[in-house]
């Protein structure tokens, strides 16, 4: 028992020491994932790992797991450092084992080592290299190729982006590019394979973005790859042809398919060199000389003969290319050959007459001539070319003829070309004399081939010379003329001979000494000699002349003769006064009288000496008289200064005729000058007796008008006048004196300081005025001055009558006038619109219906219609401006308002009002004369032009079957008026026939009183006397009559049809009813298509909850069939009914019960547990409407139990199948004193669909709870399930 008590407790310390040691807790490793740096070296730090022990005891750290060679740890720390290099791109994550030991404890855990990247790879090309093939003719901007290269790394340091570091020749670098970031290499200029390189390498760059993990240096990575672009030649260059200029040379004659010169052209599309065809375009020799073969070698075609091609023929030669270029056609060059051809001796010398230098202005010829001078010596042009058409040939010129002797040609040797003379040898062969002309031959002939010979005749004319001089008939000639004959006068003409012949007409004729010339001369190529100077011949000065004839050929030889002129004598001198002039004074009015002398150097004892005197006339000249032997001249009348030309002042001039008896007798005049001396012998005298002018009102210092005088004396100091105002001036003007001509102007001016006023007193001045000269001689004269009324008074409107214009009117005339009037005499008037406004549908608003003119003319505008219906009346509102307005504002203070009222005529048809209506006939408005429709009508017309008489056009009856027959004229329109509106009451003509079931279709017109008409279709249904309802009422017969407005409204409402009450009766049916005073009313309820309800239908639509309580406030009970009695009873038949009805009512009676009995219950026990569950909640609920059976109820339908919102329909199952009566029926138990009726009414009772015995029955509790008053509409959907909340568990 001992031992085992010994083993127990042994066994208890061990639990116990157990139990202690195991009280020492692990380590905790926190490190779950680190990130580590890809770049980081050997041994620098990764991480540390983060462990924790509870008892802070020593940890020690060691790694594990395949990954730990690539790290080392310190044991002591747990620092972890790098081992091995690390690689992102091979292993992203790194899965290493860590255990941590606290000595007792061991823990190991495994620790997610993330690689962070950093920028340690280089992108890679997907291409060690690139090489394109690129035509010459890519477009700019065209993409080439495309690189690629990748970089494993991440991020930026992953982003390639490329760059051409260098472009072989560097001459292209500018060629291409390449995209950043895409790698595209396009290009960005021209290729040429001919001009430029063929060939291009391109050292592109692929950059990384940079990058760095552990470094805080961002690094860089990039590689390189070249790109090697061929340029592919295409067809794009000309050919060319090369070693040009091209120069060959043919002999003429050469036989046809001798060879010339070969031409090579080469395609400059080195890479295509394409096949040449070669062609001659042009020559410059006429005809096909030469041809070329396909290798480019011209060979002669035709005769060449060099004398009429010329030395040379210049070939154009194209190159044609035999394939298209890359524009589709035949790429082609041209070059031109140089063909010299060269000469051989096939031809003679020949003479040509040139007119040019040039060869092709020398035409053939055999004969020539030339002239030359008798005696005379030197070379003779004969207009002669020699020429061999050959070249490097010799020809010898010889002369031939009787007078080769006489003459030597020149050159007598030539080369090719030569103008040939002839040189005179022996002149004096050469007489005019003797011989005229001479004949000789001039020969050409080759030294080469003396057969080529050639001869021309020239003749030479011989020209005389002048070799004698002019000779006159007589050494001497007597000559006689009269002194004083006139210019030009002929005294002789002498004629020369000479009998050279260039001399004949051709001699001159001068006078000598060249002092006579002053006298006399010669016409130089007639020989007449004439008087020079009529007023040098003077036979007292000079009687005899003598003077030298000479004649001179054209060679300058002269002849002389003496010429001896004598004058012969005539009267020439006349008579001479003793004074130049005269000049006398006299006092206007005295006597005058002067003795005028003179003498003549003629002969005393002749007539020429004596002398005659006269005056000669003038403007004076007849106021005086001259003795004509004494010449004593004296005045015939009293001399007055006044009466003479003021602007002689005084002076009168005369002119006294001397004449000589001679013949022709000679006169002179001399000038008499009498000053005739002034004395004040006149008053000043106005030039008019009076004057009258007008000045503007309103104007200081004004001009008025001028007056004007004049003192006929004419001495300044006896005619100066000044002006004055002597009466009437009242202080308004002012005048002031200026000389004017020979007189003097008064200006008269409103005084600078006076205004004058037109509507003033003072409009009209008459004004004295005097003029008076220095000694006070006076004259005065009346001036009347009227003040003119100044335009500067505004216009202003007359009174503007309304107009009246009908509406659809084209007048094209004026409609209206604006009228003004402006109390300014001149004045000029027009109108400018302001507005134009219209009366419209009550609103004024803009429009354009009028034009105003300038004048105040108002028309309509053309491209407007006036419409009555649309606006009544026209607006229209102008000002009126004076033109002529000199002062102050032109335009009126206010403007002008014309109204045109647009009269109204019949253009509209009435228009039917559109009701929506139903009509029917019933059995009791079946009868004769009855209304049993309307329409009404309007027409947009006014007054008599609206007023509508309605007429029935046709009456059909269609019936069930949609056969239409006519029935004639079975209705008539009676017209009445409401207002602005007609209305047409369609009444039987006689009684319909009830038995007839379908509707008639009455065409009714409405015509208006010009005759404008409309039709409408009216559709009245038959309804059958069967679908009468009769409509039971509380209400008194007299209130419902009064309110029958709103119970057929009402009613209407509930059924959506029309309603036609047919009478209301009182109800006499029932004692309650005689007791209350209720009445009965007999209606129909017809659809506008004519269906008509049944009572039955119309009860069911009037107990819907939304229209009952309406109706119930009108008094209606009961809705119930018509009730027709038969004339004949049959007593078995109500038998059998009532037998029948009482089962049905027995029947009827227990379904009842056992409905409304189960009903009860199910509602009494959710009553029960509504309040249940009311009083749990009761402390956290609102008080609200009671809960039937309960009085306890929560707010907004919540639920009693779990106090939870739902909709009352959709908790209680009340979905749109369920029956408004199962809604209404719990109203029964709080509403009863709603409406009062007998237990008997027959709508306490509602007709409700049976429901499935089987279905589990649930009470519209929603209508309970729901707010009084309330209801869900018909139309909602409602899904319905069964509330947990209500089971039997909770009760």
């Amino acid at each position: 028992m001992l031992s085992d008590m010994e083993g127990i407790t042994g066994s208890i310390l061990l639990l116990c020491l157990i139990s202690f040691a195991n009280a020492n807790t692990s380590p905790v490793i926190n490190t779950v994932v680190v990130t580590v740096c890809e770049d980081l070296v050997k041994g620098q730090h990764a991480f540390t790992i983060d462990a924790s022990d509870a008892e802070n005891d020593p940890l020690t750290y060691a790694l594990t797991g395949p990954n730990a060679a690539s790290f080392t740890v310190d044991p002591h720390t747990g620092e972890v450092l790098i081992e091995r290099p690390l690689d992102r791109e091979a292993t992203q994550t790194i899965d290493l084992g860590v255990t941590v030991s606290d000595g007792p404890n061991t823990v190991s855990r495994t620790i997610t080592i993330i690689v962070n990247d950093a920028n340690d790879n280089k992108p890679q090309f997907m291409q060690p290299s690139y090489e394109e093939q690129v035509p010459e003719n890519t477009t700019i901007n065209a993409s080439l190729f495309r690189v690629q290269a990748t970089d494993a790394d991440t991020g930026n340091a992953g982003v390639v982006k490329y760059s051409i570091v260098e472009v072989t020749p560097p001459e292209g670098a500018s060629l291409f590019a390449i995209g950043d970031i895409n790698g595209f290499v396009t290009l960005k200029g021209h290729l040429d394979f001919a001009e430029l390189s063929t060939f291009y390498r391109l050292r592109i760059k692929a950059s990384d973005s940079g990058g760095s993990c552990a470094s805080s240096q961002i690094i860089f990575q990039s590689n390189y790859v070249f790109a090697f672009i061929n340029v592919e030649d295409v067809p794009n260059l000309d050919p060319v042809f090369i070693n040009v200029p091209y120069i060959g040379k043919v002999e003429e004659n050469s036989p046809v398919s001798t060879s010339v010169f070969k031409v090579t052209a080469i395609d400059q599309d080195l890479g295509i060199n394409d096949i040449m065809a070669y062609s001659i375009e042009n020559s410059s020799s006429p005809g096909d000389l030469f041809t070329i073969s396909n290798d480019g070698v011209i060979t002669v075609h035709a005769a060449i003969d060099r004398e009429i091609i010329g030395d040379t023929v210049t070939l154009t030669v194209k190159a044609t290319e035999s394939k298209p270029n890359i524009d589709g056609i035949l790429a082609s060059t041209t070059a031109e050959v140089q063909i010299n051809i060269d000469d051989i001796n096939d031809n003679p010398p020949k003479f040509y007459k040139c007119t040019g230098s040039e060869d092709d202005s020398c035409v053939l010829a055999r004969d020539f001539t030339g002239e030359v001078s008798e005696h005379s010596l030197g070379s003779i042009p004969i207009d002669m070319t020699v020429r061999d058409l050959d070249r490097y040939v010799r020809t010898e010129l010889t002369l031939g003829g009787p007078y080769k002797d006489v003459f030597s040609v020149e050159p007598s040797f030539t080369t090719t070309k030569s103008i040939v003379q002839l040189v005179v040898k022996q002149p004096q062969e050469l007489d005019f004399e003797k011989i005229h002309e001479m004949v000789l031959q001039v020969i050409a002939e080759d030294q080469e081939k003396p057969e080529f010979r050639t001869t021309a005749t020239v003749t030479i004319q011989i020209k005389d010379i002048n070799d004698n001089s002019p000779k006159f008939p007589q050494n001497t000639y007597k000559l006689n003329v009269t002194e004083n004959s006139p210019d030009g006068t002929e005294v002789a003409t002498i004629i020369a001979e000479d009998p050279d012949t260039m001399d004949q007409g051709k001699i001159n004729y001068t006078l000598l000494p060249d002092s006579i010339l002053r006298y006399f001369d010669v016409v130089r190529d007639t020989g007449k000699v004439y008087v020079k100077s009529q007023a040098l011949l003077d036979r007292e000065v000079r009687a005899l002349y003598s003077a030298t004839l000479q004649a001179t050929d054209t060679d300058g030889k002269p002849g002389t003769t003496v010429l001896e002129i004598t004058i012969i004598d005539i009267n020439d001198n006349k008579p001479v006064p003793a004074r130049a002039s005269y000049v006398e004074y006299v006092m206007e009015g005295q006597p005058f009288e002067l003795k005028i002398e003179a003498t003549d150097a003629d002969d005393p004892d002749t007539d020429n000496s004596k002398i005659m005197f006269k005056i000669v006339p003038s403007e004076y000249s007849d106021n005086f008289t001259i003795d004509a032997d004494t010449g004593v001249l004296k005045n015939k009348g009293e001399i007055d200064r006044e009466a003479m030309n003021p602007e002689l002042n005084g002076r009168i001039k005369l002119q006294i005729d001397i004449t000589d008896k001679g013949t022709p007798p000679l006169s002179t005049v001399v000038n008499v000058t009498i000053n005739v001396e002034d004395v004040n012998d006149n008053k000043p005298i106005f030039k008019e007796s009076s004057y009258k002018f007008s000045v503007k009102e309103g104007e200081k210092g004004e001009f008025v008008g001028s007056v004007f005088a004049e003192d006929l004396d004419q001495s300044k100091d006896f005619n100066r006048i000044s002006f004055s105002i002597t009466d009437g001036n009242f202080g308004s003007f002012i005048i002031r004196t200026f000389q004017e001509g020979s007189g003097y102007r008064g200006n008269i001016t409103v005084d600078p300081d006076i205004e004058l006023d037109y509507e003033s007193a003072r409009n009209k001045f008459t004004l004295t005025v005097e003029a008076s000269d220095l000694e006070q001689e006076k004259a005065t004269v009346k001036v009347e001055v009227d003040v003119v009324d100044v335009n500067d008074e505004r216009p202003v409107f007359l009174p503007t009558k309304p107009v009246t214009v009908k509406e659809n009117t084209t007048i094209t005339g004026a409609i209206g006038r604006f009228e003004a009037e402006d109390e300014d005499g001149d004045h000029s008037l027009i109108f400018e619109l302001v507005s134009i406004k219209c009366n419209c549908n009550g609103s004024v608003i803009p429009c354009d219906y009028v034009i105003l003119d300038p004048t105040g003319e108002v028309r309509l505008n053309p491209e407007e219609t006036l419409d009555y219906e649309l606006c009544k009346d026209v607006l229209v509102e102008a000002r009126v401006v004076d033109e002529n307005t000199q002062k102050g504002e032109n335009s009126s203070v206010n403007t002008e308002v014309m109204v045109i009222n647009i009269e109204d005529i019949n253009d509209n048809a009435p228009e039917f009002i559109f009701r929506n209506s139903v009509y029917f006939v019933v059995s009791e408005t079946a009868n004769k004369g009855t209304s049993v429709a309307e329409v009404t009508a309007t027409d947009r017309d006014s007054g008599v032009n609206r007023q509508i008489e309605f007429e029935v056009t046709s009456v059909h009856f269609e019936n069930s079957n949609n056969h239409t027959s006519d029935e004639g004229v079975l209705f008539e329109a009676v017209t009445t008026q409401q207002k602005d509106n007609y209305i047409g009451m369609i009444q039987t003509t006689k009684a319909l026939d009830v038995t007839l079931k379908g509707k008639y279709l009455v065409a009714i017109k409405a015509v208006d009183s010009g005759g404008l008409a409309t039709s409408t279709l009216l559709e009245i249904f038959t309804v059958d006397k069967s679908y009468r309802v009769e409509l039971r009422f509380v209400r008194s017969k007299a209130e419902v009559e009064s309110d029958k407005a709103n119970i057929v409204r009402a009613l209407s409402v509930a059924t959506k049809a029309a309603v036609q009450v047919v009478s209301i009766d009182p109800d006499t049916n029932t004692d309650e009813s005689r007791t209350t005073g209720g009445c009965i009313m007999l209606s129909y309820f017809v659809f506008p298509n004519g269906t008509a309800l049944a009572s039955n239908e119309v009860e069911k639509m009037l107990s819907d909850p939304e229209h009952f309580p309406i109706l119930g406030q009108l008094g209606l009970v009961y809705v119930g069939g018509s009730t027709t009695q038969s004339s004949e009873v049959d007593p078995g038949l109500y038998i059998l009914l009532g037998m029948v009805g009482g089962l049905i009512i027995v029947l009827a009676v227990l379904t009842t019960s056992l409905v409304c009995t189960r009903r009860n219950y199910k509602r009494k026990l959710k009553a029960a547990k509504a309040m249940n569950s009311v009083s749990h909640a009761e402390a956290n609920q609102k008080s609200g409407p009671v809960v039937p059976g309960t009085n306890k109820y929560t707010m907004e339908g919540a639920n009693p139990v779990l106090n939870l919102i739902y909709d009352t329909a959709l908790v209680l199952d009340l979905d749109e199948e369920s029956s408004d009566v199962d809604k209404v029926s719990l109203n029964s138990l709080d509403y009863s004193d709603t409406i009062s009726m007998s237990v008997k009414d027959p709508l306490t009772i509602m007709e409700e669909d049976e429901e499935d015995e089987s279905a589990e029955y649930i009470e519209p509790l929603g209508a309970a709870l729901a707010q009084r008053g309330q209801k869900n509409a018909s139309n909602n959907v409602h899904v319905g399930f069964v509330n947990p909340a209500f089971s039997t568990a909770d009760l």
